[in-house]
């Protein structure tokens, strides 16, 4: 089980992957994948979301999103499953989580990952220029089977593109899917790992659909 290391270290570059994670699934884990290779990263921090002020719905308990990332990603070389954000009291936002790594990586260069989605809101955070200044705008762009983008009318930013294979997977389907019970629960293998699968039905998670 990985945990974001405390004290500074030496690492050059360092991915940051946010999202709700409620539920991880094969897509998240096929970007960090595809992130850790194609960016050469030396680390990548999974960061599940605290108090998420961008979401109208509540996020499922925060241990349990935690769990399943740690179930989800634990066994990928250099990634870290960083609890920071869940451990705030307050909102989450990027910004801090950037300034805080800035003093665990003190030399290293910081990859923002984030959606065609996100980067169409980007102006929309909290002190966007900052983020900018601290880290690297990578934005995973879906394609189809041509391999042809579907990033269209992306805002005045400078970002790299990360292309990815456009997925099915949404955490909005998985939770709809285990609300109908054993049925869907059996098919939930497929969406998503294995064991993040079986945490699910242990724990009973998703019984209403949101």
């Amino acid at each position: 089980m990985s945990l974001a290391p405390a004290a500074p270290v030496v690492a050059q570059r360092v991915g940051l992957f946010g999202g709700a994670f409620d539920p991880p699934h094969r897509a998240h884990r096929a970007l960090a994948e595809a992130a850790l290779t194609a960016l050469r990263l030396d680390r990548l921090h999974i960061l599940p979301t605290g108090h998420a002020w961008h979401k109208s719905r509540t996020l499922s308990d925060a241990n349990h999103r935690l769990a399943m990332c740690r179930l989800a990603f634990g066994d990928l070389p250099a990634a870290y499953v960083d609890d920071r954000e869940i451990r705030r009291a307050t909102a989450t936002y990027t910004v801090d989580t950037l300034e805080e790594l800035h003093a665990v990586y003190p030399d290293g260069q910081l990859f923002l990952l984030i959606g065609e989605d996100q980067l169409a809101a980007f102006k929309s955070w909290r002190r966007w220029q900052d983020v900018l200044s601290m880290a690297t705008l990578v934005v995973a762009a879906r394609t189809d089977a041509q391999g042809q983008s579907r990033l269209h009318g992306a805002p005045d930013l400078p970002f790299q593109r990360l292309d990815m294979p456009l997925s099915p997977v949404s955490s909005t389907n998985i939770r709809a899917l285990a609300a109908t019970g054993a049925q869907g629960l059996e098919s939930l293998a497929a969406l998503v790992p294995e064991a993040v699968a079986s945490y699910i039905s242990l724990h009973s998670l998703y019984q209403q659909p949101s």
